[in-house]
């Protein structure tokens, strides 16, 4: 896949002052695209990004802007927007018209290189919806690995589909995920609300082989990791995830202390996670306050994982370390998460921002 970027050249002082006055939002906190090198990568189809222009708009004109990219761009074209969530990056692309994704999980490797492609954490597709939901979400990893869900990804996704439907103010949305119904609610402050359903704790369907200590769950259970003895609770939120607030030799984790890019890999990939796992390693700064580090399963070290997030309160709270109610601190960002005693069901709060909006042939 041979990619090219066409980037608008700096903005003048005068420029950058005008815009700054008229559009607050975006114009002093967007970071600077870099201009991609294109070189051949071995593919069966080439594809070349053609156009990458920044946005420096608010979401109130997002909708139109996007909408009026799209009908200029011609056939056989894909458009995308970027988004993140607390620095959780995604592509997103509109897939209303086929049940089946656009790209290949190997295309969606290259678009999700820095160096070589857009960059991104994975690419999310927005297929029509089943089984009576509005909409369906797939995603692809950065590795070409298609997870059940994304927390981070599913609050980009509701943000994305306002665009695509010009909608605006309180939105919900039913959405169809491998980890099964996903109900986000745009919030009339911009942030997403996201019903993430019942935490999963029977340790044969998170899945895990740790032998369950607790009813039929894995709870601050003794795990050998390369010869440290690490406490972990094991919890799914349609994804398996494993959480870890200390070990033989630390008590208390400092996370910013840790080497992720060491220990994540050997949690990933350790022969009691049959299906691999995201592991998150978490401080506590108060009963309502935690501090979370992720390894994400097929994407490494990211900014901010939404369902870890909500793995880490139900293992805080199983483990007798936090409340039901928390703020949970990523490199990205807080998230604020509720495991409601009424039905318990996990609700996660947070941004999801636009970044830019691209197109490429296929």
């Amino acid at each position: 896949m041979a990619i090219a970027a066409a980037i608008s050249p700096p903005l003048t002082t005068s420029i950058r002052r005008r815009m700054s006055q008229s559009l607050p939002r975006f114009s002093t906190t967007l970071p600077p695209l870099q201009r991609m090198n294109p070189k051949p990568i071995g593919m069966k189809k080439k594809l070349s990004l053609t156009t990458c222009s920044a946005s420096s708009i608010g979401f109130k004109s997002a909708s139109a802007s996007f909408l009026e990219h799209k009908e200029s761009g011609g056939g056989g074209v894909v458009h995308f927007v970027k988004y993140h969530g607390l620095g959780n990056h995604f592509i997103l692309i509109d897939n209303r018209d086929s049940r089946e994704p656009k790209l290949s999980p190997e295309q969606a490797v290259k678009l999700c290189d820095g160096n070589f492609g857009i960059g991104a954490d994975g690419v999310i597709f927005a297929l029509p919806g089943v089984n009576g939901t509005d909409y369906t979400m797939r995603i692809f990893n950065s590795d070409g690995s298609e997870p059940e869900m994304c927390g981070n990804g599913v609050r980009c996704f509701a943000r994305f589909i306002a665009e695509l439907e010009n909608l605006q103010g309180r939105h919900r949305f039913t959405i169809h995920t491998g980890a099964g119904l996903i109900v986000p609610e745009i919030q009339e402050d911009g942030k997403v609300r996201v019903d993430m359903g019942e935490p999963i704790l029977n340790s044969s369907d998170v899945p895990t082989s740790i032998p369950p200590n607790k009813d039929q769950s894995v709870v601050k259970a003794k795990l050998n990791v390369d010869g440290v003895i690490w406490n972990v609770t094991c919890v799914s939120m349609g994804n398996p995830h494993c959480m870890t607030f200390s070990s033989e030799t630390m008590e208390g984790l400092v996370v910013d202390e840790l080497n992720l890019a060491d220990i994540g890999p050997k949690f990933e990939h350790h022969t009691v996670f049959p299906a691999r796992t995201n592991t998150e390693f978490v401080e506590v700064i108060s009963p309502t306050h935690l501090k979370m580090r992720v390894w994400e399963r097929g994407a490494g070290a990211t900014l901010a994982c939404g369902t870890g997030a909500c793995a880490t309160v139900v293992a805080a709270v199983l483990e007798g370390r936090a409340s039901r109610i928390c703020t949970v601190d990523l490199p990205g960002g807080p998230l604020d998460i509720e495991w409601s005693e009424e039905n318990n069901h996990v609700y996660m709060t947070g941004p999801a921002e636009l970044v830019f909006y691209g197109s490429f042939p296929l």
